[in-house]
Protein backbone atom coordinates (compact mmCIF):
# COMPACT_ATOMS: atom_id res chain seq x y z
CA UNK A 1 0.00 0.00 0.00
CA UNK A 2 1.76 3.32 -0.84
CA UNK A 3 0.44 5.01 1.59
CA UNK A 4 2.91 2.73 4.13
CA UNK A 5 5.65 3.73 2.59
CA UNK A 6 8.40 5.31 4.72
CA UNK A 7 9.19 8.99 3.31
CA UNK A 8 4.96 9.27 3.45
CA UNK A 9 4.94 7.71 7.19
CA UNK A 10 7.54 10.44 7.75
CA UNK A 11 5.93 13.23 6.31
CA UNK A 12 2.12 12.19 7.98
CA UNK A 13 4.20 11.71 11.46
CA UNK A 14 5.25 15.84 11.09
CA UNK A 15 2.01 16.71 9.78
CA UNK A 16 -0.05 15.46 13.15
CA UNK A 17 2.43 16.41 15.59
CA UNK A 18 2.48 19.71 13.87
CA UNK A 19 -1.39 19.93 14.09
CA UNK A 20 -1.20 19.03 18.20
CA UNK A 21 -4.36 18.07 18.93
CA UNK A 22 -5.84 16.34 22.23
CA UNK A 23 -5.18 11.98 23.02
CA UNK A 24 -8.29 9.46 21.80
CA UNK A 25 -9.63 7.08 23.56
CA UNK A 26 -6.10 4.99 24.27
CA UNK A 27 -5.23 8.33 26.58
CA UNK A 28 -1.83 8.37 24.29
CA UNK A 29 -0.38 12.02 23.20
CA UNK A 30 1.74 12.78 20.51
CA UNK A 31 4.79 11.91 22.45
CA UNK A 32 3.67 8.91 24.13
CA UNK A 33 2.15 7.87 20.95
CA UNK A 34 5.63 8.21 19.32
CA UNK A 35 6.77 5.96 22.29
CA UNK A 36 4.45 3.58 21.81
CA UNK A 37 4.98 2.93 17.83
CA UNK A 38 8.71 2.72 18.53
CA UNK A 39 8.08 -0.97 18.59
CA UNK A 40 4.34 -1.35 17.72
CA UNK A 41 4.57 -0.40 14.37
CA UNK A 42 5.82 -3.20 12.34
CA UNK A 43 2.67 -4.98 14.02
CA UNK A 44 0.19 -2.27 13.08
CA UNK A 45 1.72 -2.60 9.31
CA UNK A 46 1.44 -5.81 9.16
CA UNK A 47 -2.28 -5.62 10.20
CA UNK A 48 -2.93 -2.75 7.59
CA UNK A 49 -1.07 -4.58 4.97
CA UNK A 50 -2.85 -7.64 5.75
CA UNK A 51 -6.29 -5.79 6.18
CA UNK A 52 -7.22 -6.76 9.43
CA UNK A 53 -6.28 -3.64 11.23
CA UNK A 54 -9.16 -1.89 13.05
CA UNK A 55 -9.30 1.37 14.13
CA UNK A 56 -10.02 2.39 17.61
CA UNK A 57 -13.21 4.19 18.53
CA UNK A 58 -13.64 7.98 18.67
CA UNK A 59 -13.27 10.12 21.25
CA UNK A 60 -16.65 12.06 21.40
CA UNK A 61 -15.88 15.76 22.18
CA UNK A 62 -18.86 18.79 22.16
CA UNK A 63 -17.74 22.20 20.57
CA UNK A 64 -20.49 25.06 22.03
CA UNK A 65 -21.83 26.72 19.10
CA UNK A 66 -23.17 30.57 19.01
CA UNK A 67 -26.75 29.16 19.07
CA UNK A 68 -26.35 27.33 22.22
CA UNK A 69 -26.27 24.18 20.36
CA UNK A 70 -23.32 21.90 19.89
CA UNK A 71 -20.96 20.63 17.42
CA UNK A 72 -20.17 17.09 17.56
CA UNK A 73 -16.17 15.79 17.09
CA UNK A 74 -14.97 12.85 16.95
CA UNK A 75 -11.15 12.49 17.94
CA UNK A 76 -9.21 9.83 16.71
CA UNK A 77 -6.46 8.02 18.36
CA UNK A 78 -2.91 10.04 17.38
CA UNK A 79 -2.00 6.73 15.92
CA UNK A 80 -5.21 6.81 13.83
CA UNK A 81 -4.93 10.56 12.85
CA UNK A 82 -1.13 9.13 11.38
CA UNK A 83 -3.08 7.30 9.76
CA UNK A 84 -5.39 9.01 8.00
CA UNK A 85 -3.08 11.78 7.51
CA UNK A 86 -1.06 9.21 5.58
CA UNK A 87 -3.81 7.97 3.63
CA UNK A 88 -4.55 11.98 2.85
CA UNK A 89 -1.14 12.67 1.60
CA UNK A 90 -1.83 9.42 -1.32
CA UNK A 91 -5.75 10.15 -2.14
CA UNK A 92 -5.36 13.66 -2.02
CA UNK A 93 -2.92 14.51 -5.18
CA UNK A 94 -4.94 11.78 -7.01
CA UNK A 95 -8.78 12.70 -5.87
CA UNK A 96 -8.50 16.63 -5.51
CA UNK A 97 -8.17 17.63 -9.35
CA UNK A 98 -11.35 15.90 -10.50
CA UNK A 99 -13.04 18.37 -7.95
CA UNK A 100 -15.49 21.09 -9.41
CA UNK A 101 -13.86 24.42 -9.21
CA UNK A 102 -17.22 25.94 -7.73
CA UNK A 103 -15.62 23.78 -4.26
CA UNK A 104 -13.41 25.60 -2.16
CA UNK A 105 -13.53 24.01 1.47
CA UNK A 106 -10.18 21.48 2.46
CA UNK A 107 -8.84 21.92 -0.92
CA UNK A 108 -5.08 22.33 -1.51
CA UNK A 109 -4.04 26.33 -2.72
CA UNK A 110 -8.14 27.08 -1.96
CA UNK A 111 -9.57 29.49 0.72
CA UNK A 112 -12.62 30.79 2.02
CA UNK A 113 -12.04 34.06 0.98
CA UNK A 114 -11.94 32.31 -2.46
CA UNK A 115 -15.61 31.28 -2.20
CA UNK A 116 -16.31 34.69 -0.69
CA UNK A 117 -14.75 36.50 -3.54
CA UNK A 118 -16.49 34.62 -6.14
CA UNK A 119 -19.99 35.02 -4.30
CA UNK A 120 -19.33 38.80 -4.41
CA UNK A 121 -18.27 38.37 -8.49
CA UNK A 122 -21.82 36.75 -8.98
CA UNK A 123 -23.92 39.03 -7.43
CA UNK A 124 -21.94 41.84 -9.02
CA UNK A 125 -23.07 40.05 -12.71
CA UNK A 126 -26.08 40.52 -11.57
CA UNK A 127 -27.54 38.13 -9.20
CA UNK A 128 -28.75 39.26 -6.44
CA UNK A 129 -30.82 35.83 -4.91
CA UNK A 130 -29.14 33.29 -3.28
CA UNK A 131 -30.12 29.90 -2.57
CA UNK A 132 -28.99 29.15 0.60
CA UNK A 133 -28.73 25.88 1.37
CA UNK A 134 -28.14 24.29 5.17
CA UNK A 135 -27.42 20.82 5.37
CA UNK A 136 -28.50 19.37 9.04
CA UNK A 137 -25.71 17.47 10.71
CA UNK A 138 -23.80 16.86 7.25
CA UNK A 139 -21.12 15.06 8.65
CA UNK A 140 -23.79 12.70 11.33
CA UNK A 141 -25.60 11.82 8.17
CA UNK A 142 -23.20 10.71 5.66
CA UNK A 143 -24.73 7.26 4.26
CA UNK A 144 -21.65 4.88 4.37
CA UNK A 145 -22.36 2.91 1.35
CA UNK A 146 -22.82 5.74 -0.87
CA UNK A 147 -20.23 7.56 -0.04
CA UNK A 148 -17.84 4.12 -0.11
CA UNK A 149 -19.46 3.60 -3.99
CA UNK A 150 -18.74 7.22 -4.84
CA UNK A 151 -14.74 6.75 -3.30
CA UNK A 152 -14.81 3.32 -5.66
CA UNK A 153 -15.57 5.19 -8.23
CA UNK A 154 -12.25 7.41 -7.84
CA UNK A 155 -9.83 4.95 -6.53
CA UNK A 156 -9.08 1.52 -7.82
CA UNK A 157 -7.32 0.36 -4.51
CA UNK A 158 -9.25 -2.44 -2.30
CA UNK A 159 -7.15 -1.78 0.36
CA UNK A 160 -7.35 2.02 0.56
CA UNK A 161 -11.35 0.68 0.20
CA UNK A 162 -11.84 -1.41 2.98
CA UNK A 163 -9.60 1.08 5.66
CA UNK A 164 -11.75 3.88 4.58
CA UNK A 165 -15.22 1.85 5.81
CA UNK A 166 -13.12 0.73 8.87
CA UNK A 167 -13.03 4.30 9.75
CA UNK A 168 -15.99 4.75 9.17
CA UNK A 169 -17.72 2.00 11.11
CA UNK A 170 -15.03 2.73 13.59
CA UNK A 171 -17.66 3.47 17.12
CA UNK A 172 -17.92 6.47 18.86
CA UNK A 173 -16.86 6.53 23.18
CA UNK A 174 -19.20 8.47 25.16
CA UNK A 175 -19.28 8.25 29.03
CA UNK A 176 -17.02 5.32 28.81
CA UNK A 177 -19.20 3.20 26.32
CA UNK A 178 -19.01 2.38 22.87
CA UNK A 179 -21.55 3.64 20.55
CA UNK A 180 -21.31 1.57 17.23
CA UNK A 181 -22.14 4.64 13.97
CA UNK A 182 -23.80 2.71 11.06
CA UNK A 183 -23.73 6.47 9.59
CA UNK A 184 -21.54 9.61 9.15
CA UNK A 185 -18.36 10.27 9.16
CA UNK A 186 -16.74 12.39 12.61
CA UNK A 187 -15.42 15.96 12.04
CA UNK A 188 -11.82 15.75 13.85
CA UNK A 189 -9.89 12.98 11.53
CA UNK A 190 -7.56 14.07 8.53
CA UNK A 191 -9.84 12.30 6.23
CA UNK A 192 -13.38 13.18 6.66
CA UNK A 193 -13.38 16.42 5.19
CA UNK A 194 -11.67 14.90 1.47
CA UNK A 195 -14.17 11.89 2.07
CA UNK A 196 -16.73 14.84 2.43
CA UNK A 197 -16.16 16.48 -0.91
CA UNK A 198 -16.04 12.87 -2.46
CA UNK A 199 -20.10 13.04 -1.52
CA UNK A 200 -20.99 16.67 -2.14
CA UNK A 201 -19.49 16.69 -5.60
CA UNK A 202 -21.84 14.86 -7.27
CA UNK A 203 -24.07 17.79 -6.20
CA UNK A 204 -21.64 19.84 -7.64
CA UNK A 205 -21.53 18.21 -10.85
CA UNK A 206 -25.29 18.22 -11.66
CA UNK A 207 -24.88 22.28 -10.52
CA UNK A 208 -22.43 23.03 -12.77
CA UNK A 209 -24.39 20.66 -15.61
CA UNK A 210 -26.99 23.46 -15.22
CA UNK A 211 -24.73 26.27 -15.85
CA UNK A 212 -24.98 27.48 -12.30
CA UNK A 213 -23.07 30.09 -10.70
CA UNK A 214 -22.21 28.58 -7.01
CA UNK A 215 -19.64 28.61 -4.51
CA UNK A 216 -19.81 25.56 -1.77
CA UNK A 217 -17.60 25.77 1.25
CA UNK A 218 -17.61 22.19 2.54
CA UNK A 219 -21.20 21.73 3.27
CA UNK A 220 -22.31 25.14 3.27
CA UNK A 221 -23.50 25.91 -0.66
CA UNK A 222 -24.55 29.42 -2.17
CA UNK A 223 -26.05 28.90 -5.86
CA UNK A 224 -26.70 32.65 -7.41
CA UNK A 225 -29.28 33.24 -9.83
CA UNK A 226 -30.98 36.44 -11.17
CA UNK A 227 -34.88 36.45 -9.85
CA UNK A 228 -36.80 34.29 -7.16
CA UNK A 229 -38.44 31.83 -9.27
CA UNK A 230 -35.45 30.70 -10.48
CA UNK A 231 -34.17 30.35 -6.98
CA UNK A 232 -36.96 28.18 -6.09
CA UNK A 233 -36.62 25.73 -9.04
CA UNK A 234 -32.41 25.69 -7.97
CA UNK A 235 -33.86 24.48 -4.64
CA UNK A 236 -36.48 21.97 -5.36
CA UNK A 237 -33.64 20.50 -7.59
CA UNK A 238 -30.66 20.69 -4.55
CA UNK A 239 -33.34 18.79 -2.08
CA UNK A 240 -33.97 16.04 -5.08
CA UNK A 241 -30.41 15.97 -5.27
CA UNK A 242 -29.41 15.96 -0.84
CA UNK A 243 -32.62 13.18 -0.85
CA UNK A 244 -30.51 11.29 -3.17
CA UNK A 245 -27.76 11.12 -0.81
CA UNK A 246 -29.61 10.35 2.30
CA UNK A 247 -28.39 13.72 3.28
CA UNK A 248 -31.31 16.31 4.91
CA UNK A 249 -31.41 20.14 4.23
CA UNK A 250 -32.00 22.51 7.31
CA UNK A 251 -35.27 24.35 6.33
CA UNK A 252 -35.27 26.67 9.43
CA UNK A 253 -31.81 27.95 8.14
CA UNK A 254 -32.32 27.47 4.19
CA UNK A 255 -33.71 30.05 2.00
CA UNK A 256 -34.21 31.94 -1.16
CA UNK A 257 -33.95 35.06 -0.57
CA UNK A 258 -31.65 38.85 -1.42
CA UNK A 259 -27.93 38.18 -1.30
CA UNK A 260 -27.66 41.50 1.01
CA UNK A 261 -28.99 40.34 4.46
CA UNK A 262 -27.66 36.68 4.23
CA UNK A 263 -24.58 35.70 5.37
CA UNK A 264 -22.07 33.14 4.06
CA UNK A 265 -18.84 31.81 6.01
CA UNK A 266 -18.99 34.92 8.44
CA UNK A 267 -18.92 37.65 5.72
CA UNK A 268 -22.29 39.64 4.41
CA UNK A 269 -22.41 41.55 0.65
CA UNK A 270 -23.73 45.42 0.77
CA UNK A 271 -24.11 47.91 -2.16
CA UNK A 272 -22.55 51.10 -1.79
CA UNK A 273 -24.53 53.90 -3.11
CA UNK A 274 -22.74 53.61 -6.64
CA UNK A 275 -24.32 50.31 -6.78
CA UNK A 276 -20.39 48.22 -6.13
CA UNK A 277 -21.03 45.65 -4.13
CA UNK A 278 -18.45 45.00 -1.19
CA UNK A 279 -17.55 42.50 1.15
CA UNK A 280 -18.39 43.12 5.34
CA UNK A 281 -17.97 41.06 8.07
CA UNK A 282 -21.35 39.63 9.25
CA UNK A 283 -23.42 41.18 12.28
CA UNK A 284 -23.23 37.50 13.85
CA UNK A 285 -19.52 37.40 13.38
CA UNK A 286 -18.99 41.00 14.93
CA UNK A 287 -21.17 40.40 17.68
CA UNK A 288 -18.55 37.11 18.67
CA UNK A 289 -15.79 38.97 18.53
CA UNK A 290 -16.58 41.69 20.50
CA UNK A 291 -17.80 39.19 22.72
CA UNK A 292 -14.34 37.23 22.53
CA UNK A 293 -12.59 40.53 23.12
CA UNK A 294 -14.45 41.81 26.28
CA UNK A 295 -13.49 38.06 27.61
CA UNK A 296 -9.72 38.39 26.79
CA UNK A 297 -9.83 42.35 28.41
CA UNK A 298 -12.28 41.57 31.47
CA UNK A 299 -11.23 43.42 34.48
CA UNK A 300 -11.42 40.91 37.22
CA UNK A 301 -8.75 38.38 35.89
CA UNK A 302 -5.86 39.04 37.77
CA UNK A 303 -3.64 38.98 35.48
CA UNK A 304 -0.91 41.17 33.76
CA UNK A 305 -1.08 43.77 31.13
CA UNK A 306 1.75 41.62 29.41
CA UNK A 307 -0.23 38.50 29.38
CA UNK A 308 -3.83 40.41 28.83
CA UNK A 309 -1.66 41.48 25.67
CA UNK A 310 -0.18 38.26 24.20
CA UNK A 311 -3.18 36.12 24.36
CA UNK A 312 -5.62 39.28 22.71
CA UNK A 313 -2.89 39.55 19.76
CA UNK A 314 -3.17 36.37 19.07
CA UNK A 315 -6.61 36.12 18.60
CA UNK A 316 -6.66 39.52 17.10
CA UNK A 317 -4.50 38.43 14.29
CA UNK A 318 -5.88 35.27 13.62
CA UNK A 319 -9.26 37.34 13.10
CA UNK A 320 -7.94 40.25 11.06
CA UNK A 321 -5.98 37.01 9.08
CA UNK A 322 -9.49 35.86 8.27
CA UNK A 323 -11.75 38.81 8.21
CA UNK A 324 -9.27 41.29 6.65
CA UNK A 325 -10.94 40.81 3.27
CA UNK A 326 -14.10 42.94 4.44
CA UNK A 327 -14.05 46.21 2.79
CA UNK A 328 -15.09 48.29 5.70
CA UNK A 329 -12.51 50.61 6.84
CA UNK A 330 -14.51 52.68 9.57
CA UNK A 331 -15.83 49.55 11.03
CA UNK A 332 -12.12 48.72 11.82
CA UNK A 333 -11.25 51.94 12.90
CA UNK A 334 -14.44 52.29 15.62
CA UNK A 335 -13.02 48.56 16.64
CA UNK A 336 -9.63 49.80 16.75
CA UNK A 337 -10.68 52.61 19.39
CA UNK A 338 -12.77 50.19 21.11
CA UNK A 339 -10.05 47.72 22.24
CA UNK A 340 -7.85 50.52 23.00
CA UNK A 341 -10.55 51.87 25.48
CA UNK A 342 -11.24 48.62 27.09
CA UNK A 343 -7.30 48.27 27.54
CA UNK A 344 -6.96 51.77 28.83
CA UNK A 345 -9.56 50.90 31.71
CA UNK A 346 -7.91 47.77 32.50
CA UNK A 347 -4.62 49.36 32.40
CA UNK A 348 -5.96 51.68 35.16
CA UNK A 349 -7.49 49.11 37.24
CA UNK A 350 -3.95 47.42 37.28
CA UNK A 351 -2.67 50.15 38.48
CA UNK A 352 -5.57 50.51 41.25
CA UNK A 353 -4.68 52.80 44.32
CA UNK A 354 -4.75 56.62 43.59
CA UNK A 355 -1.30 57.09 44.27
CA UNK A 356 0.09 54.66 41.38
CA UNK A 357 -2.18 55.94 38.67
CA UNK A 358 -0.78 59.72 38.99
CA UNK A 359 2.62 58.19 39.47
CA UNK A 360 2.43 56.15 36.54
CA UNK A 361 0.33 59.03 34.61
CA UNK A 362 3.17 61.59 35.10
CA UNK A 363 5.77 59.17 33.74
CA UNK A 364 4.05 58.63 30.73
CA UNK A 365 4.26 62.47 30.21
CA UNK A 366 0.49 63.58 31.56
CA UNK A 367 0.23 67.08 33.00
CA UNK A 368 0.06 67.09 37.14
CA UNK A 369 -3.45 68.09 36.53
CA UNK A 370 -4.69 65.46 34.32
CA UNK A 371 -2.84 63.14 36.36
CA UNK A 372 -4.98 64.16 39.74
CA UNK A 373 -8.04 64.78 38.07
CA UNK A 374 -7.84 60.77 37.35
CA UNK A 375 -6.53 59.31 40.34
CA UNK A 376 -9.20 61.36 42.15
CA UNK A 377 -11.82 58.94 40.37
CA UNK A 378 -9.83 55.92 40.17
CA UNK A 379 -12.30 53.43 40.29
CA UNK A 380 -14.24 55.18 37.40
CA UNK A 381 -12.13 53.04 34.57
CA UNK A 382 -14.60 52.74 31.74
CA UNK A 383 -14.70 57.11 32.57
CA UNK A 384 -11.50 57.63 32.60
CA UNK A 385 -10.70 55.12 29.55
CA UNK A 386 -12.33 57.93 27.53
CA UNK A 387 -10.99 60.80 29.27
CA UNK A 388 -7.93 62.89 29.21
CA UNK A 389 -5.92 58.94 29.24
CA UNK A 390 -6.11 58.90 25.81
CA UNK A 391 -3.60 61.42 25.23
CA UNK A 392 -1.25 59.75 27.30
CA UNK A 393 -2.36 55.88 26.95
CA UNK A 394 -2.03 56.70 22.81
CA UNK A 395 -1.77 54.18 20.19
CA UNK A 396 1.77 54.52 20.08
CA UNK A 397 1.86 53.21 23.42
CA UNK A 398 -0.62 50.35 22.34
CA UNK A 399 1.72 49.73 19.29
CA UNK A 400 4.82 49.16 21.68
CA UNK A 401 2.79 47.06 23.64
CA UNK A 402 2.50 44.54 20.75
CA UNK A 403 -1.51 45.46 19.95
CA UNK A 404 -1.90 44.90 16.54
CA UNK A 405 -4.34 47.48 14.48
CA UNK A 406 -7.51 46.11 12.72
CA UNK A 407 -7.29 49.20 10.54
Amino acid sequence: MQALARENMQRAWQRVKANKGAAGVDGLDIARTGTHLKHAWPIIRQQLLDGTYRPQPVRRVGIPKPDGSERELGIPTVTDRLIQQALLQVLQPLIDPTFSEHSYGFRPARRARDAVLAAQRYVSQGCPIVVDVDLSKFFDRVNHDILIDRLGKRVNDPGIIRLARAYLNAGIMDGGVVIERMKGTPQGGPLSPLLANVLLDEVDRELERRGHRFARYADDCNVYVRSQKAGERVMRLLRRCYDKLHLKVNESKSAVASVFGRKFLGFALWQAGNGEVRRAVSAQALKAFRHRVRQLTRRNGGRSMAAVVERLRSYLLGWKGYFGLAQMPSVWRRLDEWIRRRLRALQLKQWRRGKTIYRELLRLGASPRVAQSVAALSRRWWHNSLSAVHHVLTIAYFDRLGVPRLS
